[in-house]
């Protein structure tokens, strides 16, 4: 599959089924968030991997939604402060930046191998700093519920044109 077919079968996925992702599948898709680039090659992140079903059960109190529950896996992509590059001209921290970047190589490798995932940020970030254990510095950044989808129908996408959000600098 080329990358643009790749990138359009990828979709937030909020209904999993309950087949187990095998271990290998997991570190598949952590090894491309672990290559992903990142500013001056700092890799400020970390990853938190909760899938032994006790845990995921009381993992689950950070975010509620009922198709959250369903996930079998949970990756934590967390940013460590400390280690990210800060830009000199004006301190912008690019942990942010660093870890989406992760991220999305992450949802991509999950797409190809036949999983789903969706990007979450809206849960609760102190229960989730709380449940890890995590130093003020270490921030979690977004939880990927990882898994089969219940269903094999891609919803369609509805993105802006190109016209819309490029601006073609003049001669």
């Amino acid at each position: 599959m080329n990358f643009i077919d790749l990138a359009k079968r990828r979709y937030s996925v909020r209904s999993y089924s309950d087949k187990p992702v095998s271990k290998d599948l997991i570190q598949q898709v952590l090894e491309a968030g672990r290559i992903a680039p990142s500013a001056v090659n700092f890799q400020p992140w970390e990853f938190v991997i909760i899938s032994e079903p006790e845990n995921a059960k009381a993992f689950q109190e950070v975010y509620h939604r009922d198709w959250f529950n369903q996930a079998p896996v949970y990756i934590v992509i967390c940013g460590d402060h400390n280690q990210a590059w800060h830009r000199q001209a004006d301190g912008k921290d690019h942990t942010d930046v660093d870890a989406s970047i992760a991220i999305d190589h992450m949802t991509l490798a999950a797409t190809d191998a036949g999983l789903g995932t969706c990007w979450v940020c809206n849960f609760d970030v102190e229960k989730c700093r709380e449940y890890l254990k995590l130093p003020d510095h270490i921030e979690p950044i977004a939880i990927l519920p990882l898994g089969y989808p219940a269903k094999d129908d891609i919803p369609e996408k509805k993105r802006k044109s190109l016209d819309d959000i490029c601006h073609w600098e003049k001669y």
